[in-house]
């Protein structure tokens, strides 16, 4: 029975952690550069991003852009079905509402926090990009990193909820992959 209070405690110490660390993370935002570069990519991570690679794959490539771009969406809509059961389930605060320090320097999309849903969608997307046309790499890893990093920047996430989304898109997208033949990131 003594062992709950203990687990209370371990458990308020990490949260008392990762508040801070989204603390001075948030700090950077306070330099309008800063704030801009972050505010336009989380923008971009909203699913503009996403939606102009598909058309531009359906474009450039055709048949074969069309079926990526397909299996863009399908990961897509589960993605953003599983993060919006997540989100009701665990009905996490964000940082901002649970730390006034911490300014929501953009509007959050929904109320809560846990998991980010801009990560999993990124992570996810990525992947599945990545195995249909892998010479993106060089645009798509520096975007999705971004993209996680805004979340926690601009105080809409904690670091455990990029972590977790971000296990969460990789699981996600070797399902996708794992499911449609012929396509894997490691061919």
């Amino acid at each position: 029975m003594h062992l709950l209070p203990q687990r209370d405690k371990l458990m308020e110490a990490r949260l008392n952690a990762e508040s801070s660390w989204c603390l001075r993370a948030n700090r950077i935002c306070a330099r309008s550069g800063a704030r801009v570069f972050f505010a336009a990519i989380s923008r971009l991570g909203d699913g503009v991003a996403w939606y102009t690679l598909m058309a531009a794959l359906i474009v450039f490539d055709g048949i074969d852009g069309l079926a990526a771009s397909a299996h863009l969406a399908a990961t897509g809509v589960i993605a953003l079905t599983l993060y919006k059961l997540l989100k009701r389930w665990t009905k996490r605060p964000r940082p901002f509402a649970s730390d006034a320090r911490i300014h929501a320097w953009v509007a959050p999309l929904d109320e809560f926090s846990f998991p980010s849903g801009h990560t999993l969608h990124a992570v996810a997307f990525t992947l599945v990009a990545l195995a249909h046309y892998p010479g993106l790499a060089w645009v798509l890893i520096p975007f999705t990193a971004s993209v996680a990093v805004s979340r926690v920047v601009l105080g809409l996430h904690y670091p455990s909820d990029v972590l977790a989304a971000t296990g969460i898109g990789v699981a996600l997208a070797s399902l996708s992959l794992w499911l449609v033949p012929g396509v894997s990131l490691f061919v």
